[in-house]
C-alpha cells in the first residue's frame, strides 16, 4: 500500500462486511483488512461511522445485529491503525459550497470537505462519478 492517506468510503466499509454480494466482498474486504494491519494509511470520518452501523443495521438483506455493527464500528474507532477525521460547523459551509458548485448530494460534500481538512486527497468508493466532479480529489473504485 502507498503512504498517501486515502478514505475509505460507506459503500467499500459495507461491502467488506456483508458477504451477499461476494465479489464486492473479495475486492473491499482486503482493504479493510490492510487498514487494520496498518499496511497503508486509512481513514473514515465520524460520519461514515454512523453510516456504516445505520447501513449494517437497517438497510441490508440481511441486517447486522445491533451488538455485531457496534463491534465492527467499535473496532474501527478503537484501532490505533485507522485515522479518524472528523468535521465543525466551517467544515459544512465548505461541503454547503462544494454541493452547490457541483451538484454533489450534501452527504458526499461533507466527507470531501473533511477529507480535504484533513490533507486527504484519495477516497475508495464505488460512487466514483460524484467524487469525479471534484478537482483536488481522486475517486478510486476497487470493485472494477
Amino acid at each position: 500500500m502507498e503512504d498517501e492517506s486515502a478514505i475509505l468510503d460507506t459503500n467499500i466499509l459495507v461491502y467488506a462486511y456483508d458477504t451477499f454480494d461476494k465479489r464486492k466482498h473479495e475486492k473491499c474486504k482486503p482493504l479493510v483488512e490492510a487498514a487494520f494491519k496498518g499496511d497503508g494509511r486509512f481513514a473514515v470520518s465520524n460520519q461514515i461511522l454512523s453510516e456504516l452501523f445505520f447501513v449494517l443495521t437497517q438497510k441490508l438483506k440481511k441486517p447486522f445485529s445491533l451488538e455485531d455493527a457496534e463491534a465492527i464500528v467499535s473496532g474501527i474507532i478503537d484501532s490505533a491503525n485507522w485515522i479518524k477525521i472528523n468535521y465543525d460547523h466551517e467544515t459544512v459551509k465548505k461541503a454547503i459550497a462544494i454541493a452547490k458548485s457541483s451538484k454533489m448530494p450534501i452527504w458526499d460534500s461533507l466527507i470531501i470537505a473533511t477529507a480535504l481538512e484533513n490533507g486527504i486527497t484519495k477516497i475508495y468508493t464505488e460512487n466514483t462519478k460524484d467524487f469525479k466532479e471534484i478537482a483536488r480529489i481522486d475517486a478510486i473504485n476497487p470493485i472494477n
